[in-house]
């Protein structure tokens, strides 16, 4: 570790991220200003790849919208940040710099953080000096939907579908902005949307129809009560209902989505048992209860991502390890949903960790972000990439 950090060619990669941090923080507030919901990230795609050109890559985007661009051969070490958000800016004045130095706006955190280390990864690596002795070629990724019901389509593809994919062999994933963890156990979990149908009626004279809204709050209510005690640490959420039309007319239809998380596949299966038994249920005891009329249900899954884990003593998790008691930063392993489930849950090497600076309020209008001490973290990410393009140990297995 000490022999590369010293050798003149990363020392001027990495004095590269502290002098450059004003045009590091240009780039990360025009990309911010480039809306990129899920399933919509095609503005902000077209955006990288202009970028990622202008700076000397081949980028070009793959069948499922990711923006990839490549130096030297392969196998390659892939760098990868998502291009969605949950909530996208109206216009750009919503993205903004604060009187304390704050940027404050949608995704400025989540994942603009991640999306301007790649740009700088990408201008460092073709402005500074060629380093010498590495065996593999790197790999930058723009992937799109890893937010929400996107269910990891972008790196899904890339693992699974892409010509690529058999052709990276780690990955490096960057996800919001704080260096306190590093994820590589993946957190699984499995989403469903949950439907009651019933022919409706007037809530006075058809009184006795089922009813597709009681027998979703019964379901809702019987699922709520599972007890998640213990190991695998697991969790269970509805997060949201709808249905219905007025409130004096008995509903045709009541859905809501439902979230079932946990460390353990085999949790999550037995999860997913006790879903079904209590729609079952609910959808019995509604029918029961009708005089005339009977509600249906239907069950189906809209994402699902694989729980996987490295085990502690993995090369990428040492590599991490050494570059932070290189670079004095406390860190943690920890478990989370991120696009590393799916080389995860492959057995190809990956962790995620954070961009550097400090960042908040990720999911929200309020979402901001604190640039000071980001070239910490890009320091972080740039000499794991470099351990893993030097050292074999990060192969898949």
């Amino acid at each position: 570790m000490s022999e590369m950090v010293e050798a003149r060619e990363v020392r001027e990669s990495l004095q590269w991220f502290t002098r450059e941090k004003h045009w590091i923080n240009e780039m990360h507030l025009q990309l911010c200003r480039v809306p990129a919901p899920t399933f919509l990230e095609g503005e902000r795609a077209a955006w990288f790849i202009e970028q990622f050109r202008s700076l000397g890559w081949d980028a070009s985007s793959d069948r499922a919208g990711n923006v990839i661009a490549t130096a030297g051969e392969a196998p390659y070490v892939a760098l990868t940040a998502h291009l969605d958000t949950v909530i996208a800016p109206r216009n750009k004045d919503d993205i903004k710099i604060e009187a304390d130095g704050r940027f404050h706006g949608p995704g400025v955190s989540d994942n603009g953080a991640g999306l301007a280390a790649l740009l700088a990864v990408a201008r460092a690596w073709k402005t500074c000096s060629k380093i010498p002795d590495l065996r593999a070629g790197l790999m930058l990724v723009a992937n799109v939907g890893e937010e929400g019901e996107g269910n990891l389509v972008g790196m899904r593809h890339l693992c699974k579908q892409s010509p690529l994919a058999r052709k990276i062999e780690a990955f490096v994933v960057v996800d919001g902005a704080n260096t306190d963890h590093i994820t590589m156990r993946a957190l699984g979990s499995r989403r469903f949307e949950v439907t009651f149908s019933g022919p409706g009626g007037h809530s006075w004279s058809d009184y006795g129809l089922g009813n597709p809204v009681h027998a979703l709050c019964r379901a809702v209510a019987l699922f709520s009560e599972t007890r998640l005690e213990g190991a695998p640490k697991s969790a269970v959420n509805v997060g949201l209902i709808e249905g219905g039309s007025s409130i004096n007319a008995i509903a045709q239809t009541a859905r809501a989505k439902v979230d079932i998380r946990s460390e353990s596949n085999e949790k999550i299966d037995e999860l997913v048992d006790m879903l079904s038994a209590a729609v079952d249920r609910a959808r019995d005891l509604e029918n029961q209860r009708a005089t005339a009329g009977k509600v249906s249900v239907k069950i189906k899954e809209i994402g699902s991502r694989p729980a996987a884990n490295l085990p502690d003593d993995a090369a990428i998790v040492q590599y991490v390890r050494a570059v932070d008691a290189h670079l004095g930063i406390r860190s943690h392993l920890d478990c989370s949903s991120t696009d590393a489930n799916i080389p995860l849950s492959m057995g190809v090497p990956a962790v995620a960790i954070g961009a550097g600076g400090v960042g908040g309020g990720a999911h929200t209008t309020q979402e901001w972000f604190r640039p000071e001490g980001r070239d910490l973290g890009l320091k972080r990410i740039f000499l794991l990439l470099l351990l893993l393009m030097r050292e074999p140990g990060g192969s898949r297995k």
